[in-house]
């Protein structure tokens, strides 16, 4: 078996290393292991905020350091601590927010609020998928702004995700960022956040650095990260922003994707 090229591995959640059923394949789990014992770390990087990522990261066996929260927090998954965490300045996300409302109109919301236990919160309107992941519905709009958060959810009743991002990145750009994280989540984050910043902080914690990083991932909230690894993976399933930065195309979640490049880098 030659050397693995790369020291860091790093891949999204949804979408990417897991299956629609939110679990990784044998053959998934085999590539990562045969590359971590190669040499190389595997880093999760998930716009999930950490109550939304522990079990996962439980389930894989994963005692490392994962970027969570879009980039916000870095997390010590054997340790069960925060590392950092950044938050969303919520006079600026309120503002924003009615500058968007004010072009389109009413929209449902949700939060995370920041830390361990940070909780999910749903506002009237926002549409849950389906699935384990815990929320707590609220309906006087003050709570939402009642503790610190990482990012704000938005919902238009009539919009597609491509059209909210792109109309809300044009009214408040210059305020927040604003990306689309999967089917019917499209996100507030503090200006400059992104997936590449909590990276960068945790490749300088395990001395890595970007030209020995290949990352993957699915949606535009991947594209910094694309920017900043050495080679950026789209899966099979990739929105089409994402495909058209990637250094190359492989198979979908559902196919083994990520295990169809790991297992020609080991051979090669």
């Amino acid at each position: 078996m030659s050397p693995f090229p790369y020291r860091l591995v790093a891949t999204d959640l949804d979408g990417t290393l897991l299956r629609a059923d939110e679990s990784v394949s044998d053959r998934t789990r085999a590539a990562l292991a045969a590359v971590t014992e190669a040499g190389a770390a595997h880093i999760v990087v998930t716009g999930r905020a950490v109550p939304w990522t522990r079990h996962i990261l439980d389930d894989l066996g994963y005692e490392g350091i994962a970027v969570c929260g879009q980039g916000a927090q870095v997390y010590h998954a054997g340790e069960h601590r925060l590392l950092t965490s950044l938050t969303l300045d919520r006079q600026l996300a309120g503002l924003a927010l009615s500058k968007i409302e004010a072009e389109i109109g009413p929209l449902a919301l949700a939060a995370s609020r920041d830390g361990l236990e940070g909780e999910v919160l749903m506002g009237p309107g926002y549409q849950v998928q389906e699935g384990p992941l815990p929320y707590v519905p609220y309906e006087d709009p003050a709570e939402l702004w009642a503790a610190p958060l990482t990012k704000l959810y938005l919902q238009h009743p009539t919009l597609s995700d491509d059209e909210l991002t792109r109309i809300a990145r044009a009214t408040v750009g210059g305020l927040v960022d604003v990306v689309m994280a999967g089917p019917g989540i499209v996100e507030i984050l503090p200006l400059g956040l992104s997936k590449a910043t909590g990276l960068s902080l945790a490749a300088r914690r395990l001395g890595v650095k970007a030209a020995e990083t290949i990352a993957f991932g699915d949606m535009p909230n991947d594209i910094p990260m694309f920017a900043w690894a050495a080679h950026g993976v789209a899966m099979g399933n990739a929105h089409e922003e994402l495909r058209a930065v990637a250094s190359e195309v492989t198979s979908s979640n559902e196919e083994d994707g990520i295990a169809v490049v790991l297992e020609r880098l080991l051979s090669a």
